[in-house]
């Protein structure tokens, strides 16, 4: 397959980038990085809350948000940019060509997981490297690749713009992991008019070759945070004056755990963390759960959030102890509209590389793009996510994760098309 003109341009950015991953929400050096470039290209780029609704942010900690803004200083990222920012992370660069057309969206996430990248020899990065230079922190899903991806379509676009018609808008959303940045740039507006919206995951279930143009199985998700406050005592003298956060958490888990599996699909629930208690022989005063309920439609999402809060109620109430519930993250389901998919079909069918296009295979998991393409069709636009097929090492979200970078090449051919043909 021959390379395409943006190769080296995919590969690099993207193996620098790899290098100083940042978690959802402090996406600073990042989002500096992206807008620098972007205007040097002549975009115009909105930042801060222009593109991310305040208020709409989940699961986004000042204290980590903080940090990272020193972090950035310390990189040499200008004042005036973090000033721009807004302590808000992610931005969206727009070209309007001046022709009438249709107002097109694409979006690409930014962030990265807290996983530590392997440094065993065998890892490509860390051979070669460009692994992770932040313990505890790795581009393990492709998301750096994502960044890379969408820069070169930037690059493009831009050197193509003569052919195009109408607006573009290139969407860099922060905090996708975790589903908790897409609802925060929705809520913001930044799509609202657009007519058509288009997003893409590297690697998944597709191997190199193979895209997913209409891929199904979105699961709906709700991920929440539970707290639970009692009252101290000493465990020995006095046991019957506290009120035990601990025990509280501990009946929740069960109870959550056993919500009823619901009869019209596919349903999930996970406790994915418990931190409690303060020392040996005092009764608990704090308890908290990192949690997450998933379903495979909204309503049946719907009743496992409902039950998971009836729980957390009851359970609060029988112990005496107070309780907060935060919403940390959410996604809903996607359905791709045909008119997109049928266009995808055809530009696949074309691209040097695709070898296979595939429909309705199961995601089999949550994605927050899901929000973004939900309030573009809402507003009366069709939206469509498709899977970019790459050979990988390791499984998304393990310290061996790596892509076939020969993929890239691909996803942009698509990309590039896409365009040529929703504004022409």
């Amino acid at each position: 397959m021959a390379q395409c003109a943006y190769h080296d341009q995919l590969i690099n950015i993207r193996r620098e980038l790899h290098q100083f991953p940042e978690e959802g929400w402090t996406e600073f050096c990042t989002t500096a990085y992206i807008v620098k470039y972007l205007r040097e290209l002549g975009y115009e780029v909105l930042l801060g809350e222009k593109v991310v609704s305040r208020k709409d942010c989940l699961g986004r900690d000042p204290k980590l948000v903080a940090q990272a803004i020193e972090t950035a200083k310390e990189r040499g990222v200008c004042e005036c940019l973090l000033n721009e920012m807004q302590e808000l992370t992610g931005c969206c660069a727009v070209l309007d060509t001046g022709r009438p057309g249709p107002t097109v969206a694409l979006r690409f996430d930014i962030d990265c997981n807290n996983v530590q990248e392997s440094g065993a020899d065998t890892h490509r990065a860390t051979a070669e490297g460009w692994a992770s230079k932040r313990p505890g922190l790795m581009h393990a899903c492709g998301h750096d690749s994502h960044i890379s991806s969408g820069l070169a379509v930037a690059r493009w676009v831009m050197d193509h713009k003569d052919e195009l018609n109408g607006k573009l808008k290139i969407v860099f959303q922060p905090a996708e992991e975790g589903v908790r940045g897409a609802a925060a740039v929705a809520a913001s507006g930044i799509v609202d008019d657009c007519d058509f919206f288009l997003s893409s995951h590297i690697a998944m279930m597709a191997k190199t070759g193979e895209i997913i143009t209409s891929p199904v199985g979105f699961l709906c998700t709700t991920k929440y945070d539970i707290t639970f406050k009692g009252r101290p005592a000493h465990a020995g003298i006095e046991p019957n004056a506290g009120r035990n956060a601990l025990a509280a958490a501990c009946h929740c888990v069960t109870q959550l755990l056993g919500i009823p599996r619901h009869g019209s699909g596919m349903t999930r629930v996970n406790v994915g963390r418990i931190v409690a208690g303060e020392g040996r022989n005092v009764i608990p005063v704090n308890a908290k759960l990192v949690m997450e309920v998933r379903g495979e439609t909204g309503d049946i999402n719907k009743f496992m959030a409902t039950e998971t809060e009836n729980i957390v109620q009851g359970v609060a109430k029988s112990f005496g102890v107070e309780y907060n519930i935060e919403k940390m993250g959410e996604a809903v389901d996607l359905f791709n509209d045909k008119e997109l998919v049928d266009m995808l079909d055809d530009v696949c069918s074309k691209t040097e590389g695709v070898t296979k296009v595939l429909h309705e295979v199961n995601f089999g998991g949550s994605e927050d793009a899901t929000i973004l393409a939900r309030r573009v069709q809402e507003k009366g636009g069709k939206a469509a996510y498709f899977v970019l097929g790459s050979d990988r090492a390791g499984g998304h979200h393990t310290a061996e994760f790596d892509i076939d970078e020969s993929s890239l090449d691909i996803g942009m051919k698509i990309y590039a098309e896409m365009l040529k043909r929703l504004m022409k």
